[in-house]
Formats: structure tokens, C-alpha cells, sequence
């Protein structure tokens, strides 16, 4: 018993210093965030190509993979591998930067097939960039029923 009460203490020890160091890590990287969410911009209404990583085309997993690496973040072309970095975020404690999950076109399915980037947040709003297979690069909200529904989660990459 005593063990278990150590590690324990040990775990929310040094969930405690991870927090703090977050906290510190994300006011450095406002303008890491704010260069990475205008680049993306730059984007908008480039094309949907499933598979595409380019400007010639972008599947959402691509997109966000190719808006990360021009600031020296790899992420796994796969929104599923994608899911896997980071930290889970609670959708209250969401900000831009952060990565948006859903499920893919089957709402049932538990599997991951959708992500996008949160550019604004805002009393139960938030607004995010990706690539959608109607419309390419392009804004969308979570509280439109199609994307409420499918919300699977949220992840920091940027710390």
C-alpha cells in the first residue's frame, strides 16, 4: 500500500512539473504558433488531393504535416499517427496551434480519419484550417453539426 501511495505521489509530481514547464513553453512560442497558423493561411482554397502533401495538392493529414515541417515540427502523414504526438488537450483548454481530430466520414467508426489546426477559440467556438475533401484548404467550426458529431479529440505539439 505504501508503494502504491509513492508512486502515485511521484505520478502527480511530475504531472505537476510538466504542466508548469508547458505553461512556460507555450507563452515562448506564441509567435512560433501565430508564424505556423499564417503560413497555413496562405493556403486557403488549394486543392484537395487524397494522398497530397503539396501545393499541388493537400490531403488534411498532408496539410498539417506540411505547414509543421516548415518550421522544423515532423509529424506522420496520418491523421490516425498524428493523434499519437503531443499532449491531449480538454476541448476548454484548447488554443490555435493546437491539432483537432475527428472520426472520417462514418461518424460510428471509432477511427481516426480527419485533422485539422485551431486558428481561434472563443466561449464553446473554435474555428480550425484543414483541407476538406469539398473545398480544399479551407475554415471550418466545430459546432457545425458535421464536425460535432465526429470530434474525437485535441492535441499540443507546439509546447
Amino acid at each position: 500500500m505504501k508503494k502504491w501511495i509513492f508512486v502515485l505521489g511521484l505520478c502527480l509530481l511530475s504531472t505537476f512539473s510538466f504542466a508548469q514547464k508547458t505553461a512556460v513553453d507555450s507563452t515562448q512560442n506564441t509567435s512560433l504558433t501565430a508564424d505556423i497558423l499564417s503560413f497555413a493561411k496562405k493556403h486557403l482554397s488549394y486543392r484537395y488531393r487524397s494522398g497530397g502533401s503539396s501545393p499541388k495538392g493537400f490531403d488534411c493529414s498532408g496539410f498539417v504535416r506540411y505547414c509543421f515541417s516548415k518550421f522544423g515540427m515532423l509529424l506522420p502523414h496520418s491523421s490516425a499517427a498524428q493523434i499519437s504526438h503531443g499532449v491531449e488537450i480538454a476541448l476548454g483548454e484548447a488554443r490555435p496551434g493546437d491539432l483537432i481530430f475527428f472520426k472520417g466520414s462514418n461518424s460510428k467508426s471509432a477511427r481516426i480519419g480527419h485533422v485539422g489546426m485551431i486558428v481561434a477559440v472563443s466561449d464553446g467556438y473554435v474555428k480550425f484550417i484543414h483541407s476538406a475533401w469539398k473545398g480544399g484548404i479551407r475554415y471550418d467550426v466545430l459546432h457545425a453539426d458535421y464536425y460535432r458529431k465526429r470530434f474525437v479529440g485535441v492535441r499540443r505539439v507546439i509546447k
